[in-house]
């Protein structure tokens, strides 16, 4: 791991501390939000080792699609998790009528915890849990 991709995958950390503190002092649309974030920033650990880099959530996105899930580097459900965590960031951080469910917020953080666990095990030479060799 680079010193640049521990940067991110401690930024992700952080990111999931944030969002477990707030689901807990019941702002379950912060927590969500933090919680898209943890993946996010694991994502860009992991495109980092790629040598790539973009300035848009979306480029970010379509990027771990092609280069991790639809390669089986890492499971195909993580790429569909990242776009539903991110759409609930965009609802909990720009929809003033509806709040995020705090049951959707955890299930967000449950999903930080599955990226931070695989993106550790990648990014220090582990293979994955439930991905085997071909």
């Amino acid at each position: 791991m680079t010193d640049r991709q521990g940067a991110w995958m401690r930024k992700a950390q952080r990111s999931l501390k944030a969002a477990r503190t707030c689901l807990s002092d019941g702002d379950a649309d912060v927590a969500a939000s933090r919680a898209y974030y943890a993946m996010f920033y694991v994502v860009q650990a992991l495109l980092e080792g790629e040598g790539l880099s973009f300035s848009s959530h979306s480029a970010v996105t379509g990027a771990f699609g092609r280069e991790f899930a639809a390669t089986d580097r890492v499971p195909r459900h993580l790429h569909r998790y990242l776009l539903d965590a991110f759409d609930t960031r965009n609802q909990a951080d720009y929809d003033i009528a509806q709040q995020v469910a705090p049951e959707l917020a955890h299930l967000q953080i449950e999903r930080a915890e599955e990226f931070i666990r695989i993106g550790t095990e990648l990014l220090t030479g582990q293979q994955p849990l439930g991905l085997h060799d071909s």
